[in-house]
C-alpha cells in the first residue's frame, strides 16, 4: 500500500465502524466525520457540547443526519466519554477532536479506565508526497517529548509496526540527528548508533533495517547520500524516519504538510484500540483520512517484541 486512495478502497470494503470522538464541536471535526459516514467507512458518535456542535453544524451547512451525540460541556469529559465508549465496545476507535492533546491522552493513558496495553504509546504520522511513490512515516511528533533510547527503540518497534500492515515487507528506519557522524556529546546521535547496533544484531522482531545516524538530508535523498559518501540500503531510502525529540518530528511534519504540500495522517500506536490523534488546525482531509488509518487499524493484531533488557510484547 502506497498511497491514501488505496488505504481508502481497503477500508470501504470493511464492515462499519464506530468513532468516538472527543470535544467534536469543531467545524473540521464534523466535516471529516460526515464524509466518513457517507463513504461507509465510520459512524460517528461525537462527544461535546451539544448546542456547539449543533451551532457550527449549521454555521457551516453540515448534515449531522443520524450521528449520534453525547452532551459534555466539559473538555476533559468529553475525552473520558469518548474513551470509555471504547473501552466499553460501544465504539472501535477514538478520536482527538478540538481539545488539547495533553488533554485528550490524559482519558486514552489513565490506568483504569484508559487504553492501555502494556506496552510503550507512540505517535505515527503517514504522509504522503507528490516527490515520492510510497509512504513516509514520522515517529514520534506528538507524544512522547524526549524518549531515552529504551522508549526510543520501542518507537521504532510501533512504527515498524505499522509499516508493516501497511504492507512494507522490511521497513527501512533512519534514525535522524542534526549530523551524521556519532558524537558522544550528542546524544542523538549515540541512540542511533545503538539503534543500529540493535538492528543489525536482529532485536527488532519484525523484519526492518535500521541505521543512523543521519542528518534529514541523507536520509531521504540518494543524492545527497551519495555525496556524503554514507552506504547501506537505508542511506537515501528511509521509510521511517525517528525524530530524536518531539519538537523535531512536530516542525518537520508541519512543513512538509504547509510548505511542501504533503497529505497526512496520524494515529497513536500502541494502545488497545486504535486512537486518532491529528492537531486540531489540520484540514478536514487530514482528519477523514486518519479515521480511515484508524479503521484500518482495528482489523489488525498487534505480535510483536522488543529485546532491550526485558521483552516486549
Amino acid at each position: 500500500m502506497n498511497n491514501f486512495s488505496e488505504l481508502l478502497e481497503k477500508v470501504k470494503s470493511y464492515p462499519l465502524k464506530t468513532v468516538a470522538v472527543a470535544a467534536a464541536q469543531d467545524h473540521t471535526i464534523i466535516e471529516a466525520v460526515i464524509r466518513s459516514s457517507r463513504d461507509s467507512i465510520a459512524e460517528p458518535i461525537l462527544v461535546g457540547d451539544e448546542r456547539e456542535i449543533r451551532r457550527i453544524a449549521e454555521e457551516h451547512e453540515l448534515d449531522l443526519g443520524e450521528a449520534g451525540i453525547v452532551n459534555r460541556d466539559d473538555d476533559i469529559q468529553a475525552a473520558r466519554t469518548a474513551v470509555e465508549l471504547v473501552k466499553d465496545g460501544e465504539a472501535d476507535l477514538v478520536m482527538k477532536g478540538y481539545i488539547h492533546t495533553d488533554d485528550f491522552l490524559r482519558a486514552v493513558l489513565n490506568r483504569e479506565r484508559g487504553l492501555r496495553a502494556g506496552v510503550i504509546m507512540s505517535h505515527v504520522f503517514v504522509l504522503e508526497m507528490a516527490s515520492r511513490d510510497r509512504f513516509l512515516f514520522v515517529t514520534d511528533g506528538a507524544m512522547n517529548m524526549a524518549p531515552d533510547l529504551e522508549q526510543k527503540a520501542e518507537i521504532v518497534l510501533n512504527a515498524v509496526h505499522l509499516a508493516h500492515v501497511l504492507g512494507f515487507e522490511e521497513p527501512r528506519v533512519a534514525a535522524l540527528a542534526a549530523v551524521e557522524l556519532l558524537n558522544p556529546t550528542m546524544q542523538a546521535t549515540v541512540d542511533a548508533t545503538c539503534l543500529q547496533t540493535m538492528g543489525a544484531r536482529r532485536q527488532f522482531s519484525p523484519r526492518c533495517l535500521v541505521d543512523g545516524p543521519f542528518a534529514l538530508d541523507n536520509a531521504i535523498s540518494e543524492a545527497a547520500a551519495r555525496h556524503k559518501k554514507i552506504g547501506g540500503p537505508v542511506a537515501g531510502n528511509a521509510d521511517v524516519l525517528l525524530v530524536p525529540d518531539i519538537e523535531a518530528g512536530n516542525i518537520l511534519v508541519k512543513a512538509l504538510v504547509h510548505l511542501a504540500g504533503a497529505r497526512v495522517a496520524g494515529v497513536v500506536v500502541g494502545a488497545r484500540r486504535p486512537v486518532v490523534l491529528t492537531s486540531r488546525a489540520d484540514s478536514a482531509e487530514a482528519k477523514y483520512l486518519s479515521i480511515a488509518l484508524g479503521v484500518y487499524l482495528t482489523t489488525i493484531e498487534r505480535r510483536l517484541k522488543l529485546k532491550i533488557g526485558k521483552v516486549h510484547y
